[in-house]
């Protein structure tokens, strides 16, 4: 019930880093030196743009698109509002390619400014501030559902090193993970598909160690015990280099107010080390959840593709998270579609439009997609949500075919279409 260590209970941090240790099986075990405790992802992003950002100098928030909307507000609490870029994303992940450009275009724009060092925050030991920032889901993605491929993630950390960026990802959905396959009655996946960013930035071409680097690395990972234990305890995890992590540790709000969560974390700390938390990961979460997939995929398969829905990443051999995230056949706009949805169905599902990072549309636009959750509602229910979204998109289809057919020009005897065209 007192102040905690300001790195967070030390007994909570030890069992985060075997834990994670026995998931992600880095080459070495993670220290726990490399864990700072958090108040959860969302108060720990908003740490992380504390400590290492300054509004003037940092370029810009550059973040994958479509994007968790309610990280938008944190960054523009930072100063970032008119510096939000989104990034769009291909079949592999990030569009490196696109990120590279527009890079190298906001660092001539520094350069013609004479933007070279931060104006508002000072020197401290226990900090830096990164030239840029990138931000991501890179696994079981909230909104896209999609999984950033390894090639993607290693060419994402040379960029950042090359370009001085601080790349904070949300690997809140890791634990949640199962066999793509609608047949397999095996749900439950002990090991993680991939290395994390933060894993790839610390083994990557001599690592956050290597020669010349400053050893804060180009990678910090946002845990939380949100989605594995309950939303409601606040509680997370940062991994990154050790100064990395000990520079989050020394955020002004940790350093008045003592550990994040501390009474909390006390309390995980005892489902760690009896293996309890890892129980239910493994043999409640996964297989519910897995099943919740199949179920509403079957649906998917059945009701949506017949009538031209797309659906990311078909060819993945294991899936996660909470959400899929729907494209609609065109002309369909995803914002009728929900409206339309919850006024005939009372059914409730995302426009893609929420997801746009604001201001920055142009090449990351999603007027035409959805976000379904499959994480809330029973089995059950899942199949029959489907069949009231595709009676909405079928009847959206059949006004539009209607209109079509009444603005066609009518073709007297003896004349051709081309006629009238």
């Amino acid at each position: 019930m007192l102040y905690g260590p300001d790195p967070g209970d030390d007994r909570l941090r030890k069992h985060v880093a075997s834990w994670l240790t026995g998931f992600y099986q880095p080459s070495d075990p993670i220290k726990e030196a490399r864990i700072t405790i958090t108040g959860g992802a969302s108060q720990n992003l908003a740490c992380l743009l504390q400590v290492f950002t300054d509004p003037v100098y940092t370029r810009n928030v550059w973040i994958v698109a479509p994007a968790y909307m309610l990280a938008f507000r944190i960054f523009d609490d930072s100063g970032f509002q008119t510096k939000l870029r989104a990034v769009p994303e291909d079949h592999g992940g990030i569009d490196i390619d696109f990120l590279k450009r527009e890079i190298r275009k906001s660092e001539d724009k520094a350069i013609s400014e004479e933007n070279n060092e931060p104006k508002f925050k000072g020197t401290r030991p226990w900090a830096k501030v990164y030239r840029h920032v990138i931000y991501a889901v890179p696994t079981f993605s909230n909104p896209s559902f999609k999984t950033m491929t390894l090639n993607r993630r290693e060419a994402l950390v040379r960029l950042a090193r090359d370009y001085d960026a601080l790349v904070i990802t949300d690997d809140v959905y890791d634990f949640l993970q199962w066999p793509a396959s609608l047949e397999t009655k095996t749900l439950s996946l002990d090991k993680a598909i991939l290395p994390r960013i933060v894993d790839v930035d610390r083994y990557l071409d001599g690592g956050t160690d290597r020669q010349g680097a400053d050893g804060f690395g180009n990678a910090a990972s946002n845990g939380s015990f949100s989605k594995i234990c309950g939303p409601g305890l606040r509680t997370g995890w940062c991994e990154g280099s050790e100064k990395l992590a000990f520079g989050v540790s020394q955020t002004g709000s940790t350093r008045s107010g003592g550990a994040p969560s501390q009474l909390t974390a006390t309390f995980l700390a005892e489902t760690l080390e009896s293996g309890e938390l890892q129980n239910h990961v493994l043999n409640t979460l996964q297989p519910a959840f897995g099943k919740r997939y199949q179920k509403i995929v079957q649906a998917i398969n059945k009701e949506l593709i017949p009538l031209g829905v797309g659906v990311p990443q078909t060819d993945r051999d294991v899936v996660g998270g909470y959400f899929i995230w729907l494209t609609l056949p065109r002309p369909l706009k995803g914002a009728v579609v929900t409206q339309r949805a919850k006024e005939d169905e009372n059914l409730v599902v995302a426009p893609g439009e929420i997801f746009e990072v604001p201001g920055d549309n142009e090449h990351a636009s999603f007027s035409h997609d959805l976000r379904i959750c499959f994480a809330w509602e029973e089995e059950d229910m899942l199949a029959e949500g489907i069949e009231r979204l595709a009676r909405v998109i079928r009847g959206l289809q059949n006004e539009q075919d209607k209109a079509s057919e009444a603005t066609r020009p009518q073709v007297a005897e003896g004349e051709s279409v081309k006629d009238f065209w």
